[in-house]
């Protein structure tokens, strides 16, 4: 043996013994912590969890807070009322409502303010042809890692680690729980074959979760739940019908776009600041848009062209006709039909007798 080799065995032996000694402090360092869990209360866990992107938090009341559309000024007529009043009946007597009604007629609005005036917690799912069942009920969209470890014997370490399934609760799920409102926007827009588990909720009381196991497949219905549906009607596009056994179970309530001056109303509550028009004469103006156009003009379109007139100075005629042929443009189809819009909505401003 070479004198180099016997160096370089030395060499190793002292490397070899320090990572010894460094493996046994870091032993006795693990012992010590564990010596001070167990004078805590015994075995330590932990667990780590990677959540599927709709899985919610635990609580109907947590999801409230971080999840649910914020209203603004709720507008209180004659016309409001007479809806809520009528949705208030029946949600009393535990029927489901079906909120039905062209875009930007205020359904969403107003079922948002009668699940509010419950003073229940509010869950609120927004309908899509990709929603699946699972999206609704919950699913196994978790991995739980636990690990125990436990000393009996000086400088004996028992270590256990488990890996399992934990199952995730979805805003149905959470809602009949916590006897919660739900409010189910879009409902129409979600493929029919997603709501068949609304059926066993609305008729026996009873949630079943496609998927769980054992006796927790089923979940019985808080009598404190509530559900309020909202849909565009059938002649919208992407819009499915619901089948016929779901819409037996369910209270459908038809909306139209309010009267002139609920509009009104409606449109100063949402705008802040002054604008250059009387809210009566845009209004008017909207609503004759609304009956001479073939696309959809709601209440909606009103306050956003308000919102524009609140950035200018002064509106005049040009300026109003702008305004209304961006907030419209976005529900043509292509851009040859732009410049039609912008001829039938200069005609409109024309034979409007609006002071500027």
């Amino acid at each position: 043996m070479t004198e180099n080799s016997h160096e370089r065995k030395v060499r190793g032996s002292q490397i070899r013994s320090s990572r010894e000694n460094k493996k046994r402090r870091r032993e006795d360092k693990s012992i010590e912590r564990m010596k001070r869990a167990e004078s805590d209360g015994g075995s330590t866990s932990t667990s780590t969890a990677n959540q599927s992107r709709r899985s919610t938090s635990p609580g109907a009341e947590g999801l409230e807070d971080e999840f649910i559309p914020k209203t603004r000024d709720f507008i209180e007529t004659d016309a409001v009322n007479d809806v809520r009043q009528r949705m208030q009946r029946w949600l009393t007597v535990d029927r489901p409502v079906h909120l039905i009604g062209p875009t930007g007629c205020g359904k969403t609005a107003l079922a948002m303010h009668v699940a509010r005036e419950r003073d229940q917690p509010v869950v609120w799912i927004n309908g899509d042809a990709e929603l699946s069942t699972s999206d609704l009920v919950g699913e196994y969209a978790e991995k739980e890692r636990i690990s125990e470890r436990d000393q009996y014997i000086h400088n004996v370490l028992k270590s256990k680690e488990i890996v399992k399934d934990r199952w995730v609760n979805n805003p149905l799920t959470l809602a009949v729980e916590e006897g919660a409102t739900l409010v189910y926007n879009e409902f129409s827009r979600t493929k029919p074959v997603a709501n068949n588990v609304l059926l066993s909720v609305f008729e026996e009381g009873v949630l079943e979760l496609p998927g769980q196991r054992g006796e927790s497949r089923y979940v019985d219905v808080h009598p404190d739940f509530r559900a309020i549906l909202t849909s565009n009607s059938v002649e919208y596009a992407g819009v499915h019908e619901p089948q016929d056994a779901l819409l037996d179970r369910l209270i459908g309530v038809y909306m139209d776009f309010y009267d002139l001056e609920t509009e009104v109303e409606i449109v100063d509550s949402q705008i802040n600041g002054d604008i250059d028009i009387e809210t009566k004469q845009l209004v008017e103006l909207i609503r004759k848009l609304r009956d001479r156009l073939e696309i959809n003009v709601g209440t909606r379109a009103a306050i956003m062209v308000a919102e524009g007139a609140s950035t200018v100075n002064t509106v005049d005629k040009r300026t109003l006709i702008e305004l209304s042929v961006d907030v419209l443009a976005s529900k043509v189809a292509q851009y040859s039909e732009v410049q039609t819009l912008r001829t039938e909505i200069e005609t409109v401003v024309e034979d409007t007798d609006i002071k500027l």
